[in-house]
């Protein structure tokens, strides 16, 4: 496992990340989730990061429980806060003090441990002042409940804007947390170079576009039974529904050579594509079953010459999202 440090900080994390989005408390089993985590561990993987949101809170408790009795200085421990957890009341969302003081302590509650190391602002909060939150932000770190502060989705003016309050507040805002693979550049012409500017690093989620790039979806056939398009328990269905289309199944097929040549899977490629940004600190995984763990990890410290980043874009470059303003952009909170 190769480790990066996370912007402009002495923190290292490992390039690739456990992420419990769509799996623990909804789509796997405690049973099987508990196996993924200890099989991230065992290959090297020390990084972790979830969201009171996820399963409305309960994912959470499954990472606390998995991660039990573990070294609490060898792990890094993330989670977020903005969207609504519990009975979803007005103030159960957003990135008021008051949901952000009352968020901390569930998640740390849930979580079992008595910090985090990155707490992220899940989303940007129009109707929140954003002195207000970033003072909150400055009151948990200074307690102890977290140690650095980040953001998730946040477009580049508003990064900016934040980091400039961190800095006056004495806090550090180390990261943002975009999506990002092959086929969805948007933070490149705008967010990355403000961040690079910043000392803000990247923490992407999907690299492999919902497991689309892995290439087990072929155009005109149905999906894998069992696969993320089939999952309408846990809303990984509703997530990949966009990439599930005939030309962009057919182009993500021509990058099966691309990955032949380099030796690696599609998948692995797909991974070892986000992390030639110099931006990007690390890519989050997720996992269904503990074997997709031990093949996504192999994309740690897999070289991309330009001869393969040139042949990538040969493949997929004329589907590719790349517009600015397609970052998530700023709305009410959701209730």
């Amino acid at each position: 496992m190769e480790f990066r440090y996370l912007g402009n900080s002495g923190l290292k994390i490992s390039e690739i990340i456990y992420g419990n989005w769509l799996t623990h408390a909804s789509q796997v089993e405690n049973e099987i989730a508990h196996q993924c985590v200890t099989t991230a561990l065992e290959q090297g993987i020390t990084t972790f990061d979830t969201a009171d949101t996820y399963a409305n809170t309960q994912a959470e408790v499954v990472l606390g429980e998995a991660l039990k009795g573990q070294r609490r200085e060898s792990l890094e421990v993330f989670t977020k806060v903005y969207f609504p957890t519990g009975p979803k009341g007005p103030n159960d969302t957003g990135l008021s003090r008051k949901h952000i003081m009352e968020s901390i302590n569930g998640s740390l509650q849930r979580l079992q441990m008595d910090y985090v190391d990155l707490y992220q602002a899940h989303r940007y909060d129009v109707e929140t002042p954003l002195e207000e939150t970033m003072q909150a932000f400055a009151d948990v770190v200074r307690a102890g409940k977290a140690l650095y502060i980040g953001v998730s989705e946040w477009p580049a003016d508003k990064i900016r804007e934040a980091h400039g309050m961190a800095r006056q507040l004495g806090i550090q805002l180390i990261s943002n947390q975009p999506q990002y693979s092959m086929l969805w550049r948007v933070i490149e012409p705008e967010v990355v170079p403000t961040c690079e500017d910043l000392g803000v690093s990247q923490i992407v989620w999907s690299p492999m576009a919902e497991g689309v790039l892995t290439g087990k979806y072929l155009p005109g056939q149905e999906p894998p039974a069992g696969s993320r398009a089939t999952d309408e328990k846990g809303g990984g269905k509703k997530m990949i529904a966009g990439w599930m289309r005939d030309e962009v199944l057919t182009a993500v097929q021509k990058l099966k050579p691309v990955a032949d040549n380099v030796g690696c899977t599609m998948g692995q490629l797909a991974i070892a594509w986000v992390l030639k940004n110099p931006n990007v600190a690390g890519a989050l995984v997720g996992a269904s079953r503990p074997e997709q763990l031990v093949e996504n990890v192999k994309a740690s410290g897999l070289y991309l010459d330009d001869s393969t980043m040139a042949a990538v874009d040969a493949a997929v470059g004329h589907i590719v999202t790349d517009d600015p303003t397609k970052v998530a952009v700023p709305e009410g909170r959701l209730t």
